[in-house]
């Protein structure tokens, strides 16, 4: 009986073993060969020839030693910081604020900017990952991905920017515009998107694959997370949720003409701050309006129970059709409301519906947006870097 031996399997099993060993430096920290060894189940032989051929490609370093008992010290192996880096980029109406991270995650730069006073989109991120790159003390060409975030759609087959509301000079034809101007390659991605891949990754959705992201800011959106993937829609629409239809809200006919959204009228910032004035909480921000109302005790308890009972009809809607298991609140208002809010957009969504999801607050409090950004940059980067250490 003949076997078939198939082709380029020792290849295949060598970066396998390369990319469990360096996620696992990722992971833990410095490693010896020896540690590598036991925690990759590889022989000692194996583990420093990949431990050498990691080296060799400049993507290990030798960090420093552990001592031991008898004999030398065991050398400490590391990822290399700047065998690669990432920029995220978070733009909105007022500013550019752009981080760059090596390989292992540092944010080793940043910068912001106004973009009050350009209309130039190109430039304004060009001037922005520049800037980044040159606070991390990277080359340019020592970046491999940008991701940047923006509110709107991106469309999931070009990967270009198809509407962008408060964004107006940001348009089809910008992705391709900024590929040529920076030479490295550009991703964009919906803001609200990348703030559910932070929470994925370090807030209160963590080890959870299905969950929802309600953004209530300035902006009303949505992140779908289902499998542990992004649910984009065929347009790249999934998740605008400010377009909702509710009763008793004037329905605009022609949203691409700047007119306000139904749900954006019933749950943005402008009206929680009418909702909060007409509870004796006037404030010139919505979250400062929230966090009064929390403050008062009992009597903030009306104007968070009818803000509650407004979120709850998006909340809802979206909940009876995809019935996760969790919802968080984002976002300036959504972080703002806290648990007091949560628990009763909970006890609202499951009073009228059949669906009963966990409400929670977001867990990730600082610059959500680009740490998705970021964060989704390295999951590409290293799967590029990492995926091709056997040449």
């Amino acid at each position: 009986m003949s076997t078939t031996r198939l082709p380029g399997t020792p290849r295949l099993l060598r970066a396998l073993n390369d990319r469990a060993a360096l996620e696992l430096l990722l992971e833990r920290g410095p490693l010896t060969r020896a540690r590598l060894g036991e925690l990759t189940g590889l022989s000692k032989v194996t583990a420093s020839q990949l431990v050498e051929r990691l080296e060799e490609r400049g993507l290990v370093t030798r960090v420093g030693e552990q001592a031991g008992g008898r004999g030398p010290n065991a050398q400490l192996y590391a990822v290399r910081p700047g065998s690669a880096y990432v920029v995220g980029v978070d733009v909105d109406a007022e500013r550019v604020v752009a981080a760059c991270a090596d390989i292992t995650g540092a944010v080793v730069g940043r910068v912001a900017q106004s973009t009050r006073d350009t209309d130039d989109p190109v430039g304004v991120v060009h001037n922005a990952v520049v800037q980044a790159a040159s606070s991390a003390g990277a080359e340019l060409s020592s970046v491999r991905r940008v991701v940047l975030g923006t509110p709107g759609l991106v469309d999931p087959g070009s990967g270009d920017i198809t509407f962008a509301f408060n964004l107006p000079r940001w348009h089809s034809g910008l992705l391709a515009a900024l590929r040529d101007d920076l030479h490295i390659p550009v991703v964009f991605e919906n803001d609200v998107n990348l703030a559910a891949v932070a929470e994925a990754q370090s807030g209160a959705a963590q080890g959870m694959s299905d969950f929802v992201l309600v953004w209530v800011g300035a902006g009303v959106g949505l992140a779908i997370v289902l499998g542990g993937r992004l649910h984009h829609g065929s347009s790249g629409a999934a998740g605008e949720i400010g377009y909702l239809p509710v009763p008793g809200v004037p329905i605009p006919r022609d949203v691409s003409k700047r007119a306000k959204p139904a749900f954006q009228q019933l749950a943005g910032a402008d009206a929680v701050r009418a909702v909060a004035a007409e509870h004796n909480f006037a404030a010139a921000d919505a979250a400062e309006a929230v966090r009064a109302a929390i403050a008062a005790g009992t009597a903030g308890g009306p104007m968070l129970d009818e803000l509650a009972r407004r979120l709850a009809l998006g909340v809802a809607s979206t909940c009876v059709v995809l019935d996760p298991p969790l919802v968080v609140l984002a976002g300036e208002v959504g972080q703002a409301g806290g648990a007091p809010l949560a628990e009763r957009v909970q006890h609202e969504v499951a009073a009228i519906t059949l669906v009963r999801p966990r409400v929670v607050t977001t867990g990730v409090t600082e610059e959500p947006i680009l740490r998705g950004a970021l964060r989704t940059a390295l999951d590409a980067v290293r799967d590029e870097v990492f995926g091709s250490t056997v040449g």
